[in-house]
């Protein structure tokens, strides 16, 4: 059985086949600590250089800014379940080698922004900044010394007026073919040829999370209340496009899931009320829910990091199946989780900071992973990037028990 033949059975909750062994990810800062301090250096994290779409290139020309050969201390290496690629992040292989892990998930290297990108424009740059415009129309600054992702300080949907106008210049119905990179040839040869998940989708798309990115959460906030008609035009129109983009890709290739990008909520709860999320996400979602369970892509998964617990049977009726990662320090119990919804697919839900405290608490944790493993549905891994307070030693410890713990449940 390979990887995508496991995922799925997985996802359908057969207890006769063991979980998956991946990570979220790590923060480059972490992964830099622990060649030093023990991890065989033999495949040194990427940096992509090359610009495809908004869906894998995202903040690239901040990175591509910095010395390319070293990792950037704020930027993000993937795990496996932090699909790839995505933002330009590099993807890890020594910690996955060295612990015998699996290989990572793929995202469709589709645009499902505006369409053209907008080209990159640098407005200012000196030796402690980076000011510039991105491939999806927002306006960032990078700072050097700190490195982590740009901060986005201009939106290009900034009232009716500039919508209608992206509307008509970026957001056509009729030059979906132009949505595709011009690698998607060689791309596609490789997706029908996997032994790995290929989702659909990924960050930035999202119903809540598209919209802060382009139009700025504060404006947002605003306007689901100020501009409820505007705001579901905007949504009616990309999800019109990623149906359509979507339908294209599904004839082309068969795709195994849905990840959802939204980040709606934060260590007290969602960013915005229920109802909202009612009213501006869920008949969207079932949009696309719909389409892609016609066409056989049945597990749909929603990314959003804090305390998402009121929203979790929202999403469910919304036909979401799966959530992550579960940050554990915002109130999330992947134990409880599972008890009040048995049929929720979940990934993550271990404590990412709590791993430095030592065996006895890293065994103490485990203790609710091994009772959610034998449930099914469950990829157990750090509730987000691991950061660099986590040395080598600890992780080290922590990740050959949750392995062999995998190994206990199914073959």
């Amino acid at each position: 059985m390979n990887l995508r033949e496991r995922f799925h059975e997985v996802m359908n909750f057969n207890p006769d086949v063991h979980s998956i062994k991946w990570e979220f990810g790590y923060w480059g800062e972490t992964i830099k600590n622990w060649y030093e301090q023990g991890l065989p250096e033999r495949q040194y994290p990427v940096l992509e250089q090359r610009i495809t779409t908004p869906t894998t290139s995202l903040y690239t020309p901040a990175w591509s800014g910095k010395d390319v050969d070293r990792l950037p201390n704020g930027i993000a290496v993937t795990g496996g379940s932090l699909y790839w690629p995505s933002q330009g992040f590099p993807l890890d292989y020594d910690v996955r080698n060295h612990f015998n892990m699996d290989f990572t998930q793929r995202i469709v290297d589709v645009n499902l922004h505006f369409c053209p990108m907008f080209d990159v424009r640098v407005l200012d740059q000196n030796q402690e900044r980076f000011h510039y415009i991105d491939i999806d129309g927002v306006e960032r600054i990078f700072l050097k010394d700190e490195a982590t992702i740009p901060t986005s300080v201009q939106w290009p949907i900034k009232d009716r007026m500039s919508w209608e106008k992206l509307k008509e210049e970026r957001m056509n119905l009729n030059n979906i073919s132009e949505r595709f990179p011009s690698n998607w040839p060689e791309l596609l040869k490789e997706y029908r040829n996997r032994d790995y998940p290929l989702a659909i989708g990924g960050y930035p798309q999202g119903f809540f999370g598209t919209l802060s990115h382009l139009i700025g959460y504060e404006n947002l906030f605003l306007w689901y209340c100020l501009e409820a008609d505007l705001v579901h035009d905007i949504l009616d129109t990309f999800t019109s496009i990623w149906l359509a983009v979507f339908e294209e890709v599904i004839s082309q290739v068969e795709i195994d899931h849905w990840h959802i990008w939204e980040d709606i909520s934060f260590g007290k709860g969602s960013m915005i009320s229920v109802e909202m999320v009612q009213e501006f996400l869920s008949p969207y979602i079932r949009r696309i829910v719909d389409f892609l369970k016609s066409k056989g892509v049945d597990i749909i998964l929603l990314d959003t990091d804090g305390d998402c617990n009121e929203l979790i049977p929202v999403f469910m009726e919304a036909g979401v199946t799966g959530m992550y990662p579960f940050e554990v320090h915002c109130g999330m119990d992947v134990a409880k989780v599972r008890k009040q919804y048995p049929n929720l697919q979940m990934l993550g839900g271990i404590s990412k900071s709590e791993i430095q405290l030592g065996k006895k608490r890293i065994d103490e944790m485990l203790e609710s992973v091994d009772y959610v493993l034998k449930t099914g549905g469950y990829i157990p891994h750090g509730d987000h990037l691991i950061p660099p307070d986590v040395d080598f030693e600890n992780f080290s410890y922590y990740r050959t028990k949750l392995n062999k713990l995998i190994n206990k449940y199914g073959a």
